[in-house]
């Protein structure tokens, strides 16, 4: 499944936020979105997710109109892990995971053997079934990130968006998450803060300012020192890494 987002422009407290953006995700290709804080790139993914309004512009999951659809059939389609997950009521880690099903049942519809194979097909995925009988309140951030990302997996969605979902965790957490989502071979359209993450797991970036697209490409093409230098405002030196023959950076201010 593709996703297609054409001249899409959102304003929030009628301030322009993006500014008629225009980016494609292919089938089964993991794509980055970078840019600095306030660059607008959460508000991109939000208008994809539906969660906010674009004024202008269309979005399309192959041939469903995101703007157009209910919140349930988009659902059906479509994953989120953001990066703050936290529940204001408490309940096991199988039943959060058993949340993902939701946008398969019907009203008062009782979960059956096919659900819950998918979750616990999904807490396989994430190395989280001796968990599954666990508080999620109870567990660390990495551990809730991973939670999370299982029952986005129990969605069975054809894309998946992540927004920053390696913010704040640990190296072991972050390649978890990204190597579990990577292993899923979906489509993927990922927001990044950490340049080395973006350059492993992305098979294209697009680079944002300001609301604006400024650069896409192969992460070799998008990833120079004079652009991380435009959007960032950091002096970068870029390396090969010898451990993962990806690009690697050092920074300076």
């Amino acid at each position: 499944m593709e996703l297609t987002v054409e001249h899409i422009t959102i304003e929030v407290a009628r301030k322009p936020i993006v500014k008629d953006l225009t980016l494609h995700v292919p089938d089964k290709q993991t794509v980055g979105l970078i840019g600095a804080n306030g660059s607008g790139k959460s508000t991109l993914l939000k208008s994809i997710y539906k969660s906010i309004s674009p004024i202008k512009g269309t979005i399309f999951l192959d041939d469903l109109d995101v703007v157009k659809a209910s919140n349930r059939r988009v659902a059906k389609q479509l994953g989120v892990v953001g990066q703050f997950n936290e529940l204001n009521f408490d309940l096991t880690v199988e039943q959060v995971v058993l949340l993902g099903r939701t946008p398969h049942k019907k009203l008062m519809e009782s979960d059956n053997l096919y659900d819950y194979q998918r979750v616990q097909e999904a807490l396989l995925r994430t190395n989280l079934m001796n968990y599954r009988h666990r508080s999620f309140l109870s567990l660390s951030g990495g551990e809730k990130q991973r939670v999370i990302l299982a029952r986005t997996i129990a969605q069975e969605p054809q894309i998946m968006i992540l927004d920053e979902p390696t913010n704040h965790l640990d190296i072991r957490y972050q390649l978890e998450i990204l190597t579990a989502v990577k292993q899923l071979n979906i489509t993927t359209f990922v927001a990044l803060h950490d340049l080395e993450l973006t350059a492993s797991y992305c098979d294209y970036i697009y680079a944002l300012k300001d609301g604006e697209l400024v650069a896409q490409g192969t992460p070799e093409e998008v990833l120079t020192e004079s652009l991380i230098n435009e959007i960032f405002q950091v002096n970068c030196q870029i390396y090969e890494n010898p451990i993962t023959k990806k690009l690697g950076f050092h920074y300076s201010i």
